[in-house]
């Protein structure tokens, strides 16, 4: 018995090295030439549902090429109430700085520390690397005055168990009548309706999102202070959209990893740049708990609109030119004859 678990234990040891091996991790660093990151918050201790603007500044050089922070980065039990970009700012020295604020809040006492943010950039020798920086330590103070009276603060009560005059058996009968008339529905439903095929919407990808922003117009989500709802609704449609378009799996990709894909194809910097800041102010709402003005949103489905009008006149003027040469061949090839 134990000569069969020493072996097993060295399959396991042999298979996990070979499926490290595998996969190639970026090598994470606490401190690289060319790139420093510096952490910092305005208020070491606060009070519970006091802001605490927590900075974020990476300073590179030119031939350093960095990957941004994502905006939804973990930042530990403290909610975003708000996130301002500073754009970058070259030095005098040459070097490129970037920085970033967020505003943090919590409601629970106690000694926090903001996590660590990585950060991936790529060296001049094509060397990619993640630096990791500085935690930072923030301790959230009580309201109360220290020694103040609590005896009006006192734990839950236990719950009130209210016993059945049901034996047990009148519960297994019962469960499985209920089991019963389930079955039986979901068999006339399934049985009863032949599998129905999706139609394929041939329309235009421009078209189909135009009906669709149409729609979502009309739900005025932002009037009712749903602005996730609104946004997942708003960059799904952009998602599926461009996923028409490019033939690539939009939806199934994150934000980085879609403008990663997006390179690829031959579209204007500003496209990029717009196609980024936006759905990047999304993940912040979505996944940040991040509530923008409604200014903004509205904005950003003008955003939308004109993200689908810009791809919509760029394919256009493809399929102009992909028809010239076909028709400027046809005409050669009637001359001959």
């Amino acid at each position: 018995m134990r000569k069969l678990i020493y072996i097993l234990f060295i399959v396991i040891l042999f298979f996990g090295t070979a499926e490290a091996q595998e996969i190639e991790a970026v090598d994470t660093v606490t401190s690289a030439p060319g790139i420093t990151i510096e952490t910092s918050v305005d208020l070491a201790e606060a009070y519970i549902g006091d802001l605490i603007t927590y900075s974020l500044a990476i300073t590179h050089d030119t031939d350093v090429v960095l990957t941004p922070p994502p905006i939804g980065a973990n930042l530990g039990s403290f909610d975003v109430k708000n996130y301002e970009d500073l754009g970058e700012t070259r030095l005098d020295d040459g070097r490129i700085r970037t920085e970033s604020r967020f505003m943090l809040t919590t409601f629970t006492t106690g000694d926090y520390i903001i996590p660590p943010i990585p950060v991936e950039f790529m060296l001049p020798d094509s060397t990619k690397k993640i630096l990791i920086s500085e935690p930072v330590p923030v301790k959230i103070l009580s309201l109360l005055a220290e020694g103040a009276d609590t005896a009006d603060i006192r734990d839950l009560k236990a719950q009130i168990e209210f016993k059945s005059g049901w034996p047990w058996w009148c519960y297994v009968i019962a469960g499985g009548i209920l089991l019963l008339v389930i079955a039986i529905v979901l068999r006339r439903i399934l049985g009863g309706k032949k599998e129905e095929r999706k139609p394929v919407d041939t329309r235009k990808p421009w078209e189909i999102a135009s009906e669709d922003l149409a729609f979502l117009k009309e739900k005025n989500l932002p009037a009712a202070g749903e602005y996730k709802q609104y946004y997942i609704e708003l960059t799904d449609i952009i998602r599926e959209f461009l996923q028409r378009v490019y033939k690539i799996p939009v939806l199934d990709m994150t934000t980085w990893e879609f403008m990663e894909a997006i390179n690829e194809f031959d579209i204007e910097p500003e496209l990029a740049s717009m196609l980024k800041q936006f759905l990047d102010f999304a993940d912040l709402v979505k996944f940040a708990k991040f509530m923008p003005e409604s200014e903004k949103a509205y904005a950003d489905f003008e955003e939308a609109c004109n993200i689908v009008d810009i791809v919509r006149k760029a394919e256009l003027i493809k399929i102009q030119t992909q028809a010239v040469p076909v028709a400027a061949s046809e005409t050669s090839g009637g001359d001959n004859v």
